[in-house]
């Protein structure tokens, strides 16, 4: 089946995706209005970005705020990128899915991301720390990259226009963020984000987006079908110790063999 032509009319955003957008650059502008023009001191963005230390000692909000944080001096580059990111390719996710999963998708990818990042921090090795692990991260580039592998395996054939201009499959998309993420980590280029949190969220765009159900959707049900088998194999277990414990038998077709005795006990079912 050939790549469907990507449409030249605006998405329209969902619900969840509007709020989402909205918040972002709200937050965006209120920080670099504070910093830039209010002499707000530096150390209120920190506050809120992703912190090794501070998490430990139990500022736990930071696995959460730092994916509304977007760097808020000196360049709009970071905010823009996250929003264009979002709005490309997560009004289709939330069409497909609906809001509820679409958000709950969000803030799982989000915050798992710079969980797997926090622990790195905390138990990689100096050389690779310092490399993969900057000491404050911060953005929604995590959750832009598990939307866009999430995107990629679940319309497969399908064409989107990137940043309105650029046509690429779901493929192509694929192979890009993969390729350009691990092009970075080679040249050593820093992100506010981080490195760890960037594949890690990758991998929890494929693990909770990638198909209907998702792949930790399946494994799941799989869990519960076994444990349901495992209980009705114990219950039939605990009928068959009952029957063979008691006096009492079982006639098939509810009559008495004609070899039986009569002074059996017989209870026809």
């Amino acid at each position: 089946m050939p790549p469907q032509s990507p449409s030249l009319s605006l998405p329209r955003p969902g619900p969840v995706l509007k709020g989402v957008l909205v918040t972002l650059f709200l937050v965006w502008v209120t920080f670099a209005l504070a910093l830039n023009w209010g002499g707000a001191s530096g150390q209120l963005f920190s506050l809120f970005v992703g912190n090794a230390e501070g998490i430990l000692s139990g500022q736990l909000w930071r696995l959460v705020t730092p994916l509304v944080m977007h760097m808020p001096a000196q360049t709009i580059s970071h905010i823009f990128t996250v929003l264009l990111g979002l709005y490309f390719l997560g009004h289709s996710l939330e069409e497909s899915w609906g809001s509820r999963r679409f958000l709950g998708f969000l803030l799982l990818t989000g915050v798992l991301a710079y969980t797997v990042q926090f622990l790195a921090a905390l138990l990689l090795p100096p050389f690779f720390r310092d490399r993969l692990v900057p000491e404050e991260w911060f953005g929604a580039m995590p959750v832009v990259d598990a939307i866009a592998i999430a995107w990629a395996l679940s319309f497969k054939g399908r064409t989107v226009l990137l940043f309105f201009v650029l046509p690429v499959s779901s493929r192509g998309l694929l192979l890009l963020v993969i390729g350009m993420n691990v092009l970075m980590v080679i040249a050593g280029a820093g992100n506010f984000a981080g490195h760890v949190a960037l594949f890690a969220g990758m991998g929890a765009g494929w693990l909770f987006g990638a198909g209907t159900p998702s792949p930790a959707r399946r494994w799941l049900l799989k869990l519960r079908m076994k444990q349901l088998a495992t209980e009705q194999a114990k219950i039939k277990q605990e009928r068959k110790g009952r029957v063979q414990r008691s006096s009492l038998r079982v006639i098939e077709g509810g009559r008495a063999k004609e070899d039986s005795s009569p002074d059996d006990k017989t209870w026809l079912n």
